[in-house]
């Protein structure tokens, strides 16, 4: 595998400072992430009233890069909602696993609700 993709959780779980397997913190480093979940990441962020912008925007520098959501991603993420539902997976983590498919890589999450999803990618959980 050349390539991983990242959830939001994974860098949340960073900013957080919460317990992770230590090998998280080099798949930071030339990981994917789709722009639909750095917007999440920001999101969560600004949600919390946490002033970490420096911290993220450093996290965020260490990416590979960062994929805008295509018209063609946009309908796998439409599509795997039935998939997905039962886990209560919300649209930017169906936009992590369409970008994950789309490029043939594997998911990295801190989400345990993905546990339970088969989509046709590897998802690996963080904690």
């Amino acid at each position: 595998m050349s390539e991983w993709v990242l959830d939001s959780s994974v860098l949340l779980a960073i900013i957080r400072g919460e317990r992770l397997k230590p090998e998280v913190y080099d798949l930071v480093e030339g990981g994917v992430m789709s722009a639909a979940n750095v917007a999440e990441v920001y999101s969560r962020i600004s949600d919390l009233h946490l002033d970490l912008s420096p911290k993220t925007d450093a996290l965020i520098h260490l990416l590979d890069r960062i994929e805008p959501v295509t018209e063609q991603q946009a309908r796998v993420i439409g599509s795997l909602r039935p998939q997905t539902k039962h886990a209560g997976l919300s649209l930017g983590d169906r936009a992590c696993l369409a970008l994950a498919l789309q490029v043939g890589a594997e998911v990295y999450t801190a989400d345990t609700a993905w546990s339970n999803v088969k989509v046709g990618c590897a998802i690996h959980l963080v904690r």
